[in-house]
């Protein structure tokens, strides 16, 4: 049964993980995103009551 035999196989996954793990983080990071949300100010707004007629 060859199929058996991980000699050739394993390589080739060590290899095919080399590559994913060299490659392709940088292209990831490397992104960038057009709409940053910009930070908000930490006061809170003063809000009023509300006053009106209850019936």
């Amino acid at each position: 049964m060859p199929q058996l035999n991980p000699s050739p196989w394993f390589m080739i996954l060590l290899f095919s993980w080399l590559v994913f793990l060299t490659m392709i983080p940088p292209k990831i990071l490397a992104h960038n995103f057009p709409n940053d949300p910009s930070p908000q100010s930490t006061e809170m707004p003063k809000t009023e009551p509300w006053n009106w007629p209850w019936y």
